[in-house]
């Protein structure tokens, strides 16, 4: 069976058991089904490696007629990051949902497993897509798994968090929807390599971009449309929290990268991908304040990711200058800013997923998380702490991590670009992220106190947070052979020389 079919349909079989079967066997079939899609998407990785870009027609149908399934570099990468946080955030899920009475009724451990696998499955799904309808639906089953995933865990919280979510849901998808609706009635075509082709800058097509990337930026929860994001992550379940904030918001910026790079480049100027840097510039700053603040861990984490966002959009206004402006070569700094944005989605992703299921073991174990009462917490749970440090290492941005070789890319783009300005704003949300996880880590490493009381956690809560933490860092060490599956398929042809 093709590969295509597999990486989406595997997490689909695997949610639908889960859900018939949920009572005993779910964790098992979860697990199973990490580890088999995991394998799929490592197949389908190595055949666009070996052959370039893949393609494929559902039911045989090409376009226009049929939808078109497509894989290339960007598309792997995005695939392989959710295929890997996904095997161990299911992996963290057994041990954090082991609890609880297997008699019982309907529960939050019964509804987590078959609505993160139909999450999965629907991610997979946007990230092979290639017209703007199936992105769309793809969208929407990814948001109504997201919402009923927030509001599984009960309470009043989870319930407020969740509908504040599911209305920034619906309103980004109406602000898209209206958009495709313009584009498809000016071409009749919703392939995004025949918009590419055919689309012209006129007022209708100017139009149904702003509308489209109002609607994606609101799902990305770039500032100031975040509204939704830090409540959402604080009331979930870690595992919850680490899917959020690890993989879902990335589906909508992957989808604006795809847009604005490769169907939308010769109607966008410059002056639109500046501002679109300019929010990302607020939004590292803001966020990074914001989190600094925070009293409870899993608040900070939150902003600490509204301020990461910010970094995937300092980098349109680098990349895409060259695009918008015909008379003005490819540049060396333009595609080190695309990899740099790429990367730090990638990067974002495993540190972040890591550092959420860091704080749901330090919850599980003190049931509170309370920045100021964390102290004893590296003596007891020492792989936990070394698996927050090495995430916040990361979101510094400091070697050998993805995150110092996104940064790296960015700041390499920006001083080579002559735009000075991005410099300083990475600069300073990387110590701005410092300042945060350190304050985190000097509270974990006090004494404890005599009478310092602790659940123990399940090894395997601990064993799947420090892989993440690990993969964050070899991420760093591997640049290259991730890097190289840019040049498949991407904007930029590769850089000669390198």
């Amino acid at each position: 069976m093709d590969f295509f079919a597999l990486v989406i349909l595997l997490p689909l079989l695997g949610g639908s058991l889960a859900f018939l079967f949920g009572r005993r066997l779910a964790p098992t079939i979860g697990v199973v089904t990490a580890l088999l899609t995991l394998a799929a998407v490592t197949g389908l990785s190595l055949s666009v490696w070996d052959l370039g870009v893949q393609r494929y027609a559902v039911g045989g149908w090409i376009v226009p007629l049929g939808i078109n399934l497509y894989a290339d570099g960007l598309s792997i990468l995005m695939l392989l990051m959710t295929g890997t946080i996904g095997l161990f955030v299911s992996i963290y899920a057994t041990g954090y949902f082991a609890t609880g009475d297997p008699d019982a009724g309907w529960s939050e451990k019964e509804g987590f497993w078959p609505l993160w696998l139909f999450l999965w499955g629907a991610l997979n799904a946007l990230f092979l897509s290639a017209d703007l309808f199936n992105l769309y639906v793809t969208l929407e089953l990814l948001s109504m798994a997201a919402v009923a995933l927030i509001v599984i865990a009960g309470g009043g919280s989870a319930l407020t968090a969740g509908m504040r979510y599911l209305l920034a849901a619906f309103l980004g998808s109406l602000s898209y929807l209206l958009g495709v609706a313009l584009l498809y009635a000016e071409f009749g075509s919703l392939d995004l390599f025949n918009l590419g082709e055919a689309i012209e800058p006129t007022v209708v097509v100017l139009t149904a971009i702003g509308l489209i990337t109002v609607g994606l930026i609101l799902k990305t929860a770039l500032f100031p449309l975040h509204f939704w994001l830090p409540q959402a992550h604080t009331s979930a379940p870690a595992p919850v929290s680490a899917v959020l904030s690890g993989l879902v918001v990335k589906a909508s910026f992957y989808m604006l990268v795809r847009l604005w790079f490769e169907a939308f480049p010769e109607t966008i100027n410059y002056q639109a991908a500046t501002f679109m840097g300019v929010l990302g510039a607020a939004a590292v700053l803001w966020g990074s304040l914001h989190a600094i603040a925070q009293t409870r861990l899993k608040l900070l984490i939150a902003y600490s990711t509204v301020a990461q966002i910010g970094y995937l959009f300092v980098m349109m206004p680098l990349a895409l200058a060259p695009i918008v402006d015909t008379d003005v070569q490819i540049a060396t700094w333009s595609v080190d800013a695309w990899r740099g944005g790429v990367y730090q989605a990638l990067s974002h992703g495993f540190a972040k997923a890591s550092m959420f299921m860091a704080a749901g073991s330090i919850m599980y174990a003190l049931g509170h998380d309370r920045i100021a009462d964390l102290r004893g917490v590296a003596e007891k749970i020492p792989m936990t702490t070394v698996a927050f440090a090495l995430s916040g290492i990361s979101l510094m941005g400091l070697p050998p991590t993805g995150g110092f070789v996104a940064k790296w890319l960015l700041l390499r783009s920006s001083i080579s670009s002559g735009q000075w300005w991005w410099v300083v704003v990475i600069v300073l949300g990387g110590l701005l992220a410092a300042t945060y996880v350190l304050v985190v880590l000097r509270h974990m490493i006090l004494r404890p106190d005599d009478d310092f009381q602790m659940r123990p956690i399940p090894r395997v809560m601990e064993l799947a947070t420090i892989g993440l933490a690990i993969a964050s860092i070899l991420l760093g060490v591997r640049a290259i052979e991730a890097l190289a599956f840019l040049d498949i398929g991407g904007p930029f042809p590769p850089v000669v020389g390198e």
